[in-house]
Formats: C-alpha cells, sequence, structure tokens
C-alpha cells in the first residue's frame, strides 16, 4: 500500500495550491465502506484532475471498509485528496487504541472484523490511526466551508485545531463531528438532531457536509439559510441501503 510514512503530518491544502495543480474539487459524502463507489468517485476525479474532498464517516456498515480506508489512505499519501475527520472515524480511531468502545455490531464491529481480515491490516491499522488523528475538522477554501456534521460560525474565522481525531472532542469539534443535538433520542435510536445552524451561515458561504441523510429522491439535499448561505448535505445513505454521491466544483 502506498502511504505515507507513519506519523508524517499532512500538509492541509491552501486555495491557491489547490487551483495550480488541479482544476477543481470534488466533494464526496459518507462512504461508510462503500469502497466500489468510493472507487468510481476516485478515479473519476483523477480523469478530470479534481482534488478529492472526502466528508468524512469512510468505515461502518458497508461491505468493504477496509478498502475504502486503503484508498483513503492512498489518496492523501499521492497528495490528491483527503478525508475530514467524521464521528465513524473518531471512533474507529479510539477502538484502534485499545479504548473501551462499544461496538456496533453493524457498524464499528463489522469494520473491525473487515480490517482484521484484510490482508495488510498490521499497516491499515497502524496508518489508520495516525491519519485519522491528523484528519481536519473543518477546511475552509474560499467561499466553500467543508465539515463533517455540521457549521458555526466561527469556523469561519479559526482553522481547526491540530490532532483533533487523537483527542476527545472539544471547542468546537463535536459541532464538526455531529452537528447540533439536544438531550433526547428519536424513536431510531439515533440523537434527536437540530439544523439552526443552517441559518446562521452568511450570505456568500456555502457549507458541504454529510452525517446524516436528509435526502428525500436520492440526490444530494440543498437548506438555504436565513442569513442568505447555503448546506449542501452530501450523504445519501451509501452503506446504509442508499449510494455515495459527490459534486464536482470547477474554478
Amino acid at each position: 500500500m502506498n502511504v505515507a510514512p507513519v506519523h508524517a503530518p499532512y500538509p492541509w491544502p491552501t486555495l491557491a495550491r489547490l487551483k495550480a495543480e488541479f482544476a477543481g474539487l470534488r466533494v464526496v459524502g459518507d462512504v461508510h465502506g462503500d469502497a466500489v463507489g468510493f472507487g468510481v468517485a476516485i478515479e473519476g476525479a483523477r480523469q478530470k484532475r479534481l482534488f478529492t474532498i472526502q466528508l468524512g464517516d469512510l468505515t461502518d456498515r458497508g461491505p468493504d471498509s477496509a478498502a475504502t480506508l486503503r484508498m483513503a489512505l492512498e489518496l492523501r499519501a499521492q497528495h490528491k485528496g483527503l478525508f475530514l475527520l467524521g464521528n465513524h472515524d473518531h471512533k474507529l480511531r479510539r477502538a484502534l487504541t485499545g479504548a473501551l468502545v462499544r461496538p456496533d455490531p453493524e457498524g464499528l464491529g463489522v469494520t473491525l472484523r473487515q480490517i482484521d481480515s484484510a490482508p495488510d491490516a498490521e499497516s491499515l491499522r497502524e496508518h489508520a490511526v495516525d491519519a485519522i488523528a491528523d484528519a481536519p475538522a473543518w477546511l475552509r477554501l474560499g467561499s466553500w466551508l467543508f465539515v463533517h456534521g455540521g457549521f458555526h460560525p466561527r469556523m469561519l474565522r479559526e482553522a481547526p485545531p491540530v490532532n483533533a481525531g487523537s483527542s476527545k472532542p472539544d471547542g468546537l469539534v463535536p459541532r464538526a463531528l455531529f452537528g447540533q443535538v439536544t438531550s433526547r433520542t428519536r424513536i431510531d435510536g439515533y440523537p434527536e438532531r437540530l439544523h439552526n445552524w443552517v441559518h446562521r451561515i452568511p450570505s456568500g458561504i456555502t457549507v458541504y457536509c454529510g452525517h446524516e441523510t436528509r435526502s428525500a429522491d436520492g440526490r444530494p439535499y440543498v437548506a438555504v439559510a436565513a442569513a442568505g448561505g447555503r448546506a449542501v448535505f452530501l450523504d445519501t445513505g451509501a452503506g446504509k441501503g442508499g449510494h455515495l454521491s459527490w459534486i464536482d466544483l470547477p474554478w
């Protein structure tokens, strides 16, 4: 597997560098182990000279989280893409480092078994631990803000904390990973989520996020903010009975 040396920090890209090397961006929603779909997305981005930004939640539930991790690590090593920190990625790293976590038998439990049975399991674990620790909790590129779970206006002014994936979520990181939640649980067992944060996106800013499937027609869901901005939700159920979605953003 062609990956970066262990412990090498990833240089988070600037808009100027990306414009010099690529024709635009390909923004990919939650993969959740859909390695086939992720492979198609990556190959298409390569052919179009697009830098790939995956919005987090690479693993769990789908058929091949090991292959999905391997492709994400190769993208990172080749400096042709990166993945943001998602809540499933954060939990996976905790499990891989020996922390006491309760693996969902249909989620993290599946992922851990898939990694254990991979021929490169040891290397995959080691590199995944480092890459998840280093994954940005959010990324701003000009008028675009990329985040897994939810937006906060301070993300437009503040860089994400270094190595957010290696520590307990703090500051703005819980918003980035989990969005905006209440203390209540929905009938399906998931936390009750609010979307008040959408209306704080200022005019001229578009936030690309994943984390929850809000689409009713299989296409990314677009919400218009009261403040004039937009949120584009790209989770369309990959690995969970739906499919993987992406959006291309040319310069």
